[in-house]
């Protein structure tokens, strides 16, 4: 989710320095060492996840673009959603895929904003495709001014607000349950499984992402991020673009 010495399987360790000012939150986060194998699997997970994406982007547009009546709602939600997706597997790969300090903070904070982009980006489809009306338009305001909001502060103010950003993720998280019921109406029961799927999925993987004492637990974190995306991209595929508008 982010120079060439030694080859990539190498067991040596490196730690990132930490910033002149930084808070104790984003010291500690600065200051996480990993082997330079994991690394290598964390780039590599997720260089893959960013193929898939592209690939399902693809996908899901040349079908909404396909259908025997177009909705260019669909068009514009899925490729905002496929954009979201590979934008943050992108951000991923190269914020672990480099090892000059440099550059890694850049990457990072693209890939902490993208993750405001992912949460967005995957609730545009069902708000603009199966709840659109005062709901959706609504909900899809709310989101995104949320997503923006956290994007600003992650960018202007890097070493603060740390809780704050936490805070926003779980607020942009859980927003969707303010539309339980007439997601529960709009959607087939197996978009419906596919959509609370990848929210379980998300959420077990945060425990291994938390538990840093287990072995390898970052790339067990990149597998939980990839099995969350395939059961939304599955979701989008069978709730929404099969939705008659």
């Amino acid at each position: 989710m982010p120079d060439s010495a030694s080859h990539p399987l190498s067991s040596s360790r490196y730690s990132t320095s930490k910033p002149e000012h930084a808070s104790p939150p984003q010291a500690a986060e600065e200051e996480e060492e990993y082997t330079r194998l994991e690394e290598w699997l964390h780039s590599i997970s997720h260089g893959i996840g960013a193929a898939l994406s592209l690939a399902g982007m693809i996908v899901l547009i040349v079908l909404a673009s396909i259908a025997a009546e177009v909705d260019p709602w669909k068009i514009v939600s899925v490729s905002l959603y496929g954009s979201c997706l590979l934008a943050l597997y992108t951000a991923s790969t190269l914020y672990h895929g480099f090892r000059s300090q440099r550059l890694k903070r850049v990457f990072q904070a693209f890939d902490h904003c993208a993750i405001y982009l992912l949460i967005a980006g995957t609730y545009t489809p069902f708000l603009l495709v199966n709840l659109r009306g005062p709901m959706g338009w609504a909900l899809f305001g709310v989101i995104w001014g949320l997503a923006l909001g956290g994007i600003a502060l992650r960018l202007i103010w890097p070493q603060r607000f740390n809780l704050l950003r936490v805070f926003i993720y779980l607020i942009m998280g859980w927003l969707i349950v303010i539309a339980s019921d007439s997601l529960t109406t709009q959607l087939s029961p197996t978009g419906l499984a596919l959509l609370v799927a990848g929210g379980i999925t998300y959420t077990v993987g945060v425990l291994f992402y938390a538990l840093r004492v287990i072995p390898f637990h970052h790339a067990i974190w990149h597998l939980f991020v990839i099995g969350g995306s395939v059961c939304h991209f599955l979701a989008i595929y069978t709730a929404v673009l099969p939705f008659e508008t």
